[in-house]
């Protein structure tokens, strides 16, 4: 499903050079719930957004269900990522003038389907995450964790295989939060998804399929 091979990232600066990624190789299986532990600083993020092509390697290669990233344009990766990947960030990224239908409904704007179709879809997911009851509200009227849960929503209404999550449940408590991972649990194994998480809770990485420990940049296991 997905492929790094000798992966590196290197921020450069005029006088400094930081090593985010150090030949890395790793790869994850259709299905699978990954893990990525480390502490702070050690290119988790990074490691995940080069997933997500929102960044690029600076040596190495990402391959996507077969298809080797490095050779698309901006416009061939913004629609890569609308159809094969979700994302799911810590601070929920929420557009508060949005109530939560649109903020859900988002996604499937770039796509070619009607605008009762997107509703509808929008609806779907909102009612299996458990918030159809807040449709019509504001992501300021909700709490943490009803937030998150309109945030994976959002993630899952394209129907997407990938779904890459940063620290999903480290903005709640840990009642919140063993809801939010229980709902990536249930999508991972009743549909199948294949989920990558960054996350610091030991708990819930043992929970996962496998976890991919990194410190300093470096893959440690």
């Amino acid at each position: 499903m997905i492929k790094l091979s000798n992966l590196e990232k290197i921020y450069r600066t005029k006088e400094i050079e930081t090593v985010a990624l150090e030949n890395v190789n790793l790869e994850v299986n259709k299905g699978e719930f990954l893990s990525i532990m480390g502490p702070s600083g050690c290119g988790k993020s990074t490691l995940l957004n080069i997933m997500g092509l929102l960044d690029i390697p600076t040596v190495g290669k990402v391959e996507i269900d077969g298809i080797e990233t490095s050779g698309m344009n901006d416009k061939e990766k913004a629609s890569f990522r609308n159809i094969q990947l979700g994302f799911i960030f810590q601070s929920f990224h929420l557009i508060n003038s949005l109530n939560v239908l649109d903020n859900v409904e988002l996604p499937l704007l770039y796509r070619k389907i009607s605008a009762s179709e997107r509703r509808k879809t929008a609806k779907t997911v909102l009612e299996k995450v458990g918030l159809s009851h807040r449709m019509k509200h504001f992501p300021t009227q909700l709490s943490g964790g009803q937030c998150q849960r309109v945030a994976i929503a959002r993630a899952i209404v394209g129907n997407p295989n990938i779904i890459l999550a940063d620290e999903p449940t480290g903005n709640l408590d840990s009642k919140m939060g063993a809801e939010i991972l229980d709902i990536l649990h249930q999508l991972n194994r009743e549909e199948g998804r294949t989920i990558i998480m960054v996350t610091h809770n030991e708990q819930q990485a043992n929970q996962t399929s496998r976890t991919a420990r990194f410190f300093d940049g470096r893959q440690i296991q």
